[in-house]
């Protein structure tokens, strides 16, 4: 049997996801709970579960403040927080993975499923976590992509494009690096877009900081500072071209 603390402050929320761990997943046994940073440190001081509940905004602090507590915690760690789109941004650039309150009972079993197979996050991309959930509005710094074998951190700026390859996403780095990510373009082209990424065709995302020039011949196509050419779709062209524009005012 493994073994699962729950940190959360609303005494609700707690029990809930106590009772639901409890009635629908029997191999897994709530030793302890906690409501507040000092009271998580209480019970995992006692003993490390295999599996920590967490949720972010605590009473007397956050859910990283527990983990500053305890730097070499072995629990696989299952982040839970309320909807919040800043949140899941957040959760989507460190590539961690989380539970959105309200839950559904399969988004529950998926999670406990991904965290007894998951490798712990490492500290960089939990600091990625942190910075990007502490600063909102702020352009994040870097991005953790999810390779088939591994996560690769790599510096937003690094990135030139990214095309898609059906259901997958190769990044094109200033280093020549490709770097191939088994999500859709789509799902990036969102995340970045509010970050000077445009989405140009429907298989190109490009980094408005590469870009040298559009060519208006050949049916209209993008030319990057690091030589390559990147075709424009007709139904984009009106807004790459204003936004190029605006670049240049």
């Amino acid at each position: 049997m493994l073994t699962a603390i729950i940190v959360e402050d609303l005494l609700d929320a707690m029990q809930l996801l106590k009772r639901d761990i409890e009635t629908q997943h029997p191999e897994l046994k709530v030793i302890d709970t906690a409501q507040s940073v000092v009271e998580a440190a209480k019970a995992l001081r006692k003993t490390q579960p295999d599996i920590l509940f967490l949720d972010i905004m605590l009473g007397d602090g956050t859910g990283f403040d527990v983990l500053e507590i305890f730097p070499d915690l072995k629990s696989k760690i299952i982040f839970v927080t309320a909807s919040d789109e800043y949140a899941i941004k957040a959760f989507k650039f460190a590539a961690i993975d989380y539970v959105l309150k309200p839950y559904s009972n399969e988004e529950l079993a998926q999670a406990i499923e991904r965290a007894k197979q998951q490798i712990e996050p490492s500290k960089e991309r939990l600091e990625i976590l942190k910075e990007t959930l502490s600063a909102p509005e702020k352009k994040p710094d870097k991005i953790s992509l999810h390779t088939l074998d591994k996560i690769i951190i790599v510096n937003l700026d690094d990135i030139v494009r990214c095309e898609s390859d059906s259901n997958n996403t190769m990044f094109h780095l200033q280093d020549q690096r490709k770097i191939f990510v088994t999500k859709t373009l789509k799902y990036f082209a969102d995340m970045l877009k509010p970050y000077g990424f445009l989405r140009i065709h429907q298989s190109h995302l490009v980094n408005l900081q590469c870009i040298s020039a559009y060519i208006k011949t050949d049916g209209g196509y993008l030319m990057l500072k690091n030589g390559e050419n990147v075709p424009v779709s007709v139904r984009k062209k009106a807004e790459v071209i204003e936004i190029l524009d605006q670049m240049h005012r």
